[in-house]
């Protein structure tokens, strides 16, 4: 149901995104605003968007209310990377229609774009398995990684992203051990040794690239056998891309993810097969693969001990979140395996 306060907001965004969206269109009547589904960091919304050329569903994904617009909160942000991605070949993102700034800690910044059709569904975390949907994902999977690879290509300056930091090694290794310093103890497990084995086998980095962040078929929107759109890009940056291409292959059976639901195999390719997809697509080989594997063990263990402690907080700890709890430890020990400590 949904609350007073809740009314207000819907309404108040039609009234700024009609606003806004007649830049975009003259005429234009924004309604209906009503919940999506999507990215934690941020309100989604589907609205309807009227104007002498038709009705178009919009999605509006908005900042949350009360909290500053930064990081993964920063739809503006999200916005002008998906315009700077929009129609680069072989590369799917939503298009984005128009967004306003936000006028104050109440009235957030949101971003409107096209609502693309697709389900979004993580294979490995479902329960169902059959032949049918095991050869779907395997599909999904390659074509995710092919995508990928031409995400990579793309120079982040030529697309007006020159601006953006670079995201070193180094300092993808303190974001993760600053997430563990605000768990509790018994989340962290031996995060310190694993943060100083990271550090003494730091490879050379490779040229950076526009990365997701959390690219994964969860991201993603897909018809068929086919990914129709990346979504949920609040963390994405310019780095490493072999940050994104481990994330990926994390995610098939091969890598025993331990929030997996059952042993039985949800149909991914092999590790080897994703990677040699992704270096026909990029143009390029990707060395050292194995740090980079210990490190996404790192970043998973770091992020889900933050989401543990939340749902914690809030009573809302689901079967994911109690599988991964006593993982945790065992997910650094693979990582100090995988760089030889």
């Amino acid at each position: 149901m949904t609350s007073l306060d809740d009314k207000h907001l819907l309404a108040d965004l039609a009234l700024r995104a009609t606003r806004a969206g007649r830049e975009w269109r003259d005429g234009l009547t924004v309604s209906g605003v009503r919940p999506l589904t999507g990215g934690s960091s941020s309100l989604t919304f589907i609205a309807d968007a009227s104007s002498s050329e038709g009705v178009e569903q919009v999605v509006l994904k908005v900042a949350p209310p009360g909290l500053e617009p930064v990081r993964n909160r920063d739809v503006v942000r999200q916005g002008r990377l998906m315009n700077a991605l929009h129609g680069v070949p072989g590369v799917k993102v939503p298009a984005v229609y128009f967004s306003a700034d936000g006028e104050s800690l109440e009235v957030p910044p949101f971003v409107a774009m096209e609502f693309v059709t697709g389900e979004c569904v993580e294979p490995l975390l479902e329960d169902a398995r059959s032949d049918e949907l095991r050869a779907q994902t395997h599909a999904r999977f390659l074509d995710a990684a092919r995508m990928l690879g031409n995400l990579h290509r793309v120079s982040h300056e030529d697309v007006g992203l020159g601006c953006e930091p670079v995201v070193t090694l180094e300092s993808e290794i303190d974001r993760w051990t600053k997430a563990f310093t605000a768990v509790p103890e018994d989340l962290q497990g031996d995060y310190r040794v694993c943060e100083k084995a990271l550090r003494a086998t730091i490879p050379a980095p490779m040229a950076p690239v526009v990365n997701h962040g959390d690219f994964r078929l969860g991201n993603t929107l897909c018809d068929g056998d086919r990914v129709t759109s990346i979504i949920d890009w609040e963390i994405w940056s310019v780095g490493d891309p072999r940050i994104d291409l481990t994330w990926l292959t994390y995610f098939t059976d091969e890598a025993r993810h331990p929030a997996r639901p059952h042993d039985e195999p949800c149909g991914a390719p092999s590790i080897e097969a994703v990677v040699r997809e992704y270096e026909r697509s990029f143009g390029g080989t990707v060395p050292d693969l194995a740090w980079f594997d210990a490190l996404t063990r790192y970043k998973e263990a770091a992020a889900t001990a933050l989401l543990i402690k939340r749902a914690r907080k809030h009573n809302t700890m689901n079967p994911s979140f109690a599988r991964m709890e006593p993982a945790l430890p065992d997910l650094l020990r693979e990582a100090l395996t995988l760089v030889g400590a």
